[in-house]
């Protein structure tokens, strides 16, 4: 039975009233999602171009001030809060020398010790992949007291080492960049072999090359994991010198009856927010390819 022509334009109006309702369906889920999450970011932005009494009423206006330039540039160069003296601009520094140091470091340490594994044969080689997989039940969190024994007695705290080193083993980068290699085809290696290849020179012209895309979805994931560290920071660092934006954002907000600088603390809220929003943006074409591309 056929359908006639009134038939046939009815069907296909209906399917495309359809198609509207369901794609203004996923349009507002999306606007509602980007609302939740944007507006407290918002309020930041804006919070930091008013003066502290504004704020400090709890009248949190939705509209730009006029003490945006003097408050960031406070925030900037001489800090504020509880504790005065501790510029944003130092805590910057030393959080994107940290985060730096600990992607950079997960990447180099896990590139080679999952080329180890699939490329070379030698005793004991899945023992040793296992010990390292079994790393990832055991956070920082819970080996956190031995691995600060550690740097107590080889003398690392209040140092760049100390906030760093023990943080650059990762597990999880291991495994993802073993999984990688696995897929690259066998006669990638039989014909490195034939052109006298030797392993160092495979690793850096054929493997690195095919992990490009890899290697940037991961630093993506790892600086901003390096970047929000917090605990660890807080236990190794006394000197204030060497002090991270995430810890210092928390010890400027006063307790108790203590009149907090809101003003000042927003503007070092956006300025801790810039760097991490400045790779994810920079680098979202390679984040996305190292995460869906399949084709070596």
């Amino acid at each position: 039975m056929s359908l006639q022509a009134p038939d046939v334009d009815a069907l296909a109006r209906r399917t495309r009233a359809r198609q509207r309702r369901e794609a203004l369906l996923t349009h507002a889920s999306l606007v509602v999602g980007v609302l939740i999450f944007a507006f407290p970011i918002y309020l930041t932005l804006i919070g930091s171009t008013h003066d502290v009494n504004t704020i400090g009423r709890g009248d949190v206006p939705l509209l730009p001030g006029g003490e945006a330039m003097a408050n960031y540039s406070q925030a900037w160069s001489a800090g504020g809060g509880r504790y005065m003296g501790v510029p944003a601009a130092g805590m910057l520094l030393n959080s994107l020398v940290m985060a730096l140091l600990i992607t950079l470091g997960k990447i180099a340490i896990s590139l080679t010790s999952a080329y180890a594994v699939v490329f070379f044969r030698f005793p004991f080689r899945m023992l040793a992949f296992w010990l390292i997989f079994i790393t990832l039940m055991l956070p920082v969190e819970v080996r956190i007291i031995p691995t600060f024994q550690v740097m107590v007695d080889l003398k690392l705290t209040n140092s760049m080492a100390g906030l760093t080193v023990p943080l650059i083993a990762s597990a999880t980068a291991t495994l993802l960049f073993r999984q990688f290699f696995l897929t690259i085809p066998d006669e990638y290696v039989e014909a490195a072999k034939i052109d006298g290849a030797g392993p160092l020179r495979f690793f850096k012209d054929v493997v690195l090359p095919l992990s490009v895309t890899n290697i940037a979805a991961l630093f993506v994931i790892l600086f901003i994991y390096g970047w929000n560290q917090y605990l660890w920071p807080l236990l190794i660092v006394n000197d204030r010198s060497l002090e991270t934006i995430v810890v210092g954002l928390t010890k400027m907000i006063g307790g108790g009856d203590a009149q907090n600088e809101w003003n000042v603390i927003m503007a070092t809220a956006v300025f801790a927010l810039l760097p991490p929003v400045a790779v994810v943006v920079l680098m979202q074409r390679w984040f996305v390819k190292g995460l869906t591309e399949t084709e070596k």
